[in-house]
Protein backbone atom coordinates (compact mmCIF):
# COMPACT_ATOMS: atom_id res chain seq x y z
CA UNK A 1 0.00 0.00 0.00
CA UNK A 2 1.04 3.35 -0.78
CA UNK A 3 1.62 5.67 2.21
CA UNK A 4 0.00 9.28 1.44
CA UNK A 5 1.98 12.62 2.49
CA UNK A 6 -0.02 12.61 5.83
CA UNK A 7 0.86 9.79 6.90
CA UNK A 8 4.36 9.50 6.17
CA UNK A 9 6.30 11.49 8.71
CA UNK A 10 9.36 10.72 6.41
CA UNK A 11 7.54 12.65 3.01
CA UNK A 12 6.29 15.30 5.62
CA UNK A 13 9.82 16.02 6.60
CA UNK A 14 11.61 16.05 3.13
CA UNK A 15 8.59 18.41 1.83
CA UNK A 16 9.76 20.65 4.49
CA UNK A 17 12.85 20.81 3.80
CA UNK A 18 12.81 21.19 -0.11
CA UNK A 19 10.24 23.99 1.28
CA UNK A 20 13.52 26.33 3.03
CA UNK A 21 14.46 28.77 0.60
CA UNK A 22 17.13 31.31 -0.44
CA UNK A 23 14.77 33.81 0.56
CA UNK A 24 13.44 34.30 4.43
CA UNK A 25 10.01 35.70 3.93
CA UNK A 26 9.35 32.55 1.70
CA UNK A 27 10.77 30.72 4.55
CA UNK A 28 8.36 32.27 6.80
CA UNK A 29 5.55 32.25 4.76
CA UNK A 30 5.72 28.42 4.17
CA UNK A 31 6.44 27.42 7.76
CA UNK A 32 2.73 29.02 8.51
CA UNK A 33 1.46 27.44 6.02
CA UNK A 34 2.81 23.94 7.29
CA UNK A 35 1.79 24.65 10.74
CA UNK A 36 -2.02 25.37 9.39
CA UNK A 37 -2.73 23.28 6.74
CA UNK A 38 -0.03 20.43 6.31
CA UNK A 39 -1.88 17.42 7.65
CA UNK A 40 -4.87 18.33 5.52
CA UNK A 41 -3.54 18.41 2.34
CA UNK A 42 -4.41 15.97 -0.25
CA UNK A 43 -1.51 13.98 -2.47
CA UNK A 44 -2.78 16.03 -5.53
CA UNK A 45 -1.94 19.18 -3.66
CA UNK A 46 1.48 18.65 -2.17
CA UNK A 47 2.15 17.69 -6.28
CA UNK A 48 0.92 21.07 -6.85
CA UNK A 49 3.13 22.72 -3.94
CA UNK A 50 6.10 20.47 -5.35
CA UNK A 51 5.34 21.82 -8.72
CA UNK A 52 5.48 25.55 -7.35
CA UNK A 53 8.90 24.59 -5.48
CA UNK A 54 10.48 24.45 -9.08
CA UNK A 55 9.51 27.79 -9.38
CA UNK A 56 12.74 30.13 -8.77
CA UNK A 57 12.67 32.22 -4.88
CA UNK A 58 11.75 35.75 -6.69
CA UNK A 59 9.02 34.27 -8.95
CA UNK A 60 7.62 31.87 -5.77
CA UNK A 61 7.93 35.21 -3.77
CA UNK A 62 6.13 37.34 -6.23
CA UNK A 63 3.22 34.20 -6.33
CA UNK A 64 2.69 34.31 -2.31
CA UNK A 65 2.61 37.99 -2.24
CA UNK A 66 -0.49 38.16 -5.03
CA UNK A 67 2.39 40.66 -7.18
CA UNK A 68 1.57 37.90 -9.99
CA UNK A 69 -0.89 35.53 -10.75
CA UNK A 70 -0.66 31.33 -11.79
CA UNK A 71 0.11 31.82 -15.63
CA UNK A 72 0.11 29.48 -18.20
CA UNK A 73 -0.23 25.80 -17.03
CA UNK A 74 -0.37 27.04 -13.41
CA UNK A 75 -3.17 28.94 -13.72
CA UNK A 76 -5.05 25.99 -15.04
CA UNK A 77 -4.58 23.47 -11.86
CA UNK A 78 -6.97 23.92 -9.83
CA UNK A 79 -5.11 21.94 -6.71
CA UNK A 80 -2.10 24.59 -7.92
CA UNK A 81 -4.28 27.63 -7.74
CA UNK A 82 -6.04 26.28 -4.19
CA UNK A 83 -2.09 25.74 -2.72
CA UNK A 84 -1.33 29.55 -3.52
CA UNK A 85 -4.69 30.58 -1.86
CA UNK A 86 -3.81 28.24 1.17
CA UNK A 87 -0.17 29.95 0.92
CA UNK A 88 -1.17 33.69 0.83
CA UNK A 89 -3.47 33.31 3.64
CA UNK A 90 -1.06 31.45 6.25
Amino acid sequence: MNESHQSDPLRRARLRWRARRGLLENDLIFERFFGKYERELSDAEVGALIRLLDLSDNDLMDLLLARKEPESDLATTPHLVRVVRLLRSA
